[in-house]
């Protein structure tokens, strides 16, 4: 790890650092192509963070770069305790990177206030949360990378948590999972979230805790991006492409805190559709079957909220 720079000793994101810029090899065969700085989009209100001032992350054998993405959009509420959550972890090699949508609140005030912790940030209209994951993805640097939500939190140690599990296990995954703590706006914990994956079961539903598991580049590079069309399940449909082969691991700590009452828990009707859909177009199951757990599930839904 020679010519790192300890920016401040404090945050994950500052003490690795490098003035040497990287360089960026695409592979011909990959499904999605990298860049250090997005172009412009449409009505950009602003571009910053650490990647601006000359200073640039690169993964290492024994430290490999985790990149974590938090897209937002008027998340004044919760965003400053998200990216306090993100640069306070005890792992040393955190690339961090925020996608607001144009914020007309005090968002980029607050992207703003910790862009030196922050490797870049970007404020412009996009078509949704996949397209705002994807530009994430487009200038992330990690081998391996992580969605975290806005107004969801890491543990402190959760990304030391995956590293151990990485660092312990040389086969080949594409993804890993873990325990959830689903909280309400207070923070109060409700329940745990989260299951070991097998695809018996991922094939039918969405079990596993995607908020804060970590994505094997390779996965995105063979798979390709998010497909945008999808508002609400678009993580599940991406995972759905390996079928079967998608590699996967799952460790038993909790190592998030994730808000309950987002997009999926408000339009239930619209999760089930949009899960019908991804398990025909990616052909992990047969169309007929889908139709009938569709009703079956979306019916077993309502009699369970009817008995509560």
């Amino acid at each position: 790890m020679t010519n790192t720079i300890c920016l401040n000793e404090r945050y994950s994101t500052t003490r690795l650092v490098t003035k040497k810029k990287p360089e960026i090899l695409n592979n011909p065969e990959d499904n999605f192509k990298s860049v250090l700085f997005l172009p412009e989009g449409e009505d950009r209100k602003g571009e910053g963070g650490l990647r601006t001032q000359g200073y640039f992350k690169k993964s290492y054998d024994d430290k490999p770069l985790i990149s974590i993405i938090t897209v937002v959009y008027n998340g004044e509420k919760y965003l400053e305790d998200t990216i306090k959550s993100v640069i306070s972890q005890t792992y040393d090699n955190v690339e961090y990177i925020i996608v607001d949508g144009g914020s007309t609140d005090g968002t980029i005030d607050i992207i703003k206030k910790y862009e030196d912790s922050i490797d870049y940030w970007i404020s412009e209209r996009d078509k949704g949360i996949y397209d705002a994951w994807n530009k994430g993805l487009f200038v992330s640097s990690g081998l391996w990378i992580s969605f975290l939500g806005a107004d969801d939190l890491y543990v402190k140690n959760a990304i030391s948590k995956y590293f151990e599990y990485i660092n312990g296990h040389k086969e080949s995954i594409d993804y890993i999972s873990s325990r959830v703590n689903l909280t309400d706006t207070d923070n109060k914990i409700i329940k745990i979230i989260g299951k070991k994956w097998t695809w018996k079961t991922f094939k039918k539903y969405m079990k596993i805790a995607h908020v804060g598991s970590l994505h094997n580049r390779i996965l995105f590079q063979k798979v390709g991006l998010y497909d945008i069309s999808y508002k609400i399940s678009g993580d599940y449909e991406l995972l759905l492409r390996k079928k079967q082969y998608l590699k996967t691991a799952f460790i038993e700590d909790i190592t998030a805190f994730m808000k309950n009452g987002g997009v999926s828990n408000n339009m239930i009707k619209e999760v089930f559709l949009e899960n019908k859909k991804a398990k025909i177009e990616t052909g992990s199951r047969n169309s007929i079957i889908v139709t009938i757990e569709y009703y079956l599930v979306y019916l077993k839904y309502y009699v369970r909220k009817i008995i509560q």
